[in-house]
């Protein structure tokens, strides 16, 4: 009994040690964190370049960080309007930012706005000195080498890796390295709080002539004054580098940061579209996407045929077995979808759409259902039960032959969704009776031989120029769809698209009729409309 109350009294002890020191070791935090002109980081080393992560706030952010194109090494060719360094014989060797794109600026400070689980991920930035770019300054020595860094760092631990990074506006200067379209979205986020409203910009800063405002932002997403006020004391990750390290020449430091800004654009590959559709939980038309293209029994896996679906390419090469891609159901689902449910697209583009209610989700996934359901009926599509896709989707001249069927062309099944999405939504023709008049097309061969001056997507959907399918072509065969199905009424639209379909058929100023003969333009006409 005594051992076991000795070592619950040593227990206590030690806790009450720890529970001091603890204590002691906040307070000591608190004084060093309420000093505004250093931050608390850890160092880092990687591939020989001492690094300090920190965090620090919105404000702060906003206000001490500036564009790379504003050192003082860029003076001469700097553009105050644009915050763009001018690209000319001298500077391409001293560039190390890509051109700033202001038209950005509106959508990322909406994300900021309007998005209550926005993230920025972590920016990499340079500390520079006043000395840096004086040449005669004692900082640089006989041989023209950095006496000192310009990262002014206290450790706070033994080893060194703990400690305080000196930020001091008198002293040091900081540039974002990578991370310029993030301070240009969170300037624009405390330009918007200060003054209520926030210019838009072209691409090279023009104004556009137009503004959002702080009561848009509230009206638009169900948002608060109060949120939004808050938004400044949130903290962002930060990454500090120096500008010149201890023992460097001026050249060598321009380089060093010059080649880590191309390493880190380089490594951070860009999603590929496919991608981007497969992980996009905020993107409605994405979601009902990836819910047909696992469900559907045209689409779906199944044990004894191969995929149908490439999921990471926006393309499907001649020889493959796919029907169709990942990329393609999503633009499919978009301009269905996006007649009936407008609002699912962002307000503005660049900006991340809100994700649709869940009930509004189903009900979409089930409109895209009865779209496929139809799609899968047609005659086309029904001999996948005894064919492969290649023979179906290859021109007839390529190895092996096949049909030039469009319905095995994303394109052709892009242009489909986008002219049955207005017949439906728009003009309210039954999807049936759509699908009536495509399966009598179909059987007539509608939709095959693009190659062949008789078929209606010659010279649209197929370059007889350079002997190919072209995307260019879609949404004139999406017009085209909806004329033979009966949806063009107007006579200005119908001579318009006869016109468009002249032209389409004009290879090297000689126009191709559906007999395959040399005609003038005006002897081109419209193709006959389904019963």
């Amino acid at each position: 009994m005594a051992n076991k109350a000795s070592d619950q009294s040593g227990d206590y002890k030690y806790g009450e040690r720890q529970n001091k020191d603890i204590q002691q070791f906040t307070l000591l935090l608190e004084k060093f964190l309420g000093k505004k002109d250093q931050i608390i980081v850890q160092k880092t080393e990687m591939g020989g370049t001492q690094a300090y992560v920190g965090a620090v706030t919105l404000e702060w952010f906003a206000g001490r960080v500036s564009f790379a194109s504003s050192l003082p090494l860029f003076e001469q060719k700097y553009n105050n309007q644009t915050d763009n360094v001018e690209i000319d014989a001298q500077t391409i060797e001293e560039i190390k930012q890509r051109p700033l794109d202001w038209s950005r600026q509106i959508s990322l400070t909406q994300y900021l706005a309007a998005r209550k689980n926005h993230k920025f991920p972590p920016v990499l930035v340079v500390i520079n000195q006043p000395w840096v770019d004086n040449p005669n300054a004692v900082e640089w020595d006989s041989s023209k080498q950095a006496t000192k860094a310009t990262t002014d760092f206290m450790p706070l631990d033994k080893e060194g890796n703990v400690g305080l990074l000196n930020v001091s506006q008198d002293n040091v200067s900081i540039y974002a390295l990578d991370g310029q379209h993030r301070l240009m979205g969170v300037q624009g986020l405390m330009e918007l709080l200060k003054t209520g409203k926030l210019q838009r910009y072209k691409k090279d800063k023009t104004p556009d002539n137009s503004f959002i405002t702080v009561d848009d932002l509230i009206s638009q997403f169900q948002g608060s004054l109060e949120y939004l006020e808050n938004l400044p004391s949130e903290k962002i990750g930060i990454e500090f580098i120096c500008a010149v390290e201890k023992g460097e020449t001026r050249l060598q430091a321009r380089r060093r940061v010059r080649s880590i800004f191309v390493h880190v654009n380089l490594m951070a590959a860009p999603l590929t579209k496919g991608q981007l559709a497969q992980l996009n939980e905020d993107d409605g038309f994405s979601i009902v996407a990836r819910k047909i293209a696992t469900t559907h029994p045209l689409l779906n896996t199944q044990e004894d045929r191969k995929p149908r679906v490439n999921w990471d390419s926006a393309t499907v090469a001649s020889k493959s077995t796919v029907l169709t891609t990942l990329q393609a159901l999503k633009d499919m689902s978009e301009r269905y979808l996006g007649q009936k449910y407008p609002h699912w697209k962002p307000l503005d583009k660049g900006l991340i759409p809100m994700r649709p209610e869940d009930e509004e989700l189903e009900e979409g996934i089930q409109e895209f259902q009865k779209l496929f359901d139809n799609l899968a009926n047609l005659p086309s599509y029904r001999i996948l039960e005894d064919s492969d896709t290649p023979a179906l989707r290859r021109f007839s001249f390529e190895k092996d032959g096949g049909e030039g069927n469009m319905l095995f062309r994303p394109v052709g099944q892009v242009a489909i969704a986008q002219a049955l999405g207005i017949l439906v939504y728009r003009q309210g023709m039954p999807l049936n009776s759509i699908f009536k008049k495509l399966h009598k097309f179909d059987q007539q061969s509608g939709f095959s031989g693009m190659e062949y001056p008789q078929s209606l997507w010659y010279g649209v959907l197929y370059d007889p120029n350079k002997k190919r399918i072209q995307v260019v072509g879609k949404d004139l065969a999406a017009k085209l769809l909806m004329y033979i199905l009966g949806g063009v009424q107007d006579q200005m639209e119908r001579t318009e698209l006869r016109k468009n379909l002249a032209a389409a058929r004009t290879v090297e100023n000689r126009t191709i009729s559906f007999d395959g003969k040399f005609v003038e333009p005006k002897q081109v006409g419209l193709p006959v409309i389904l019963n």
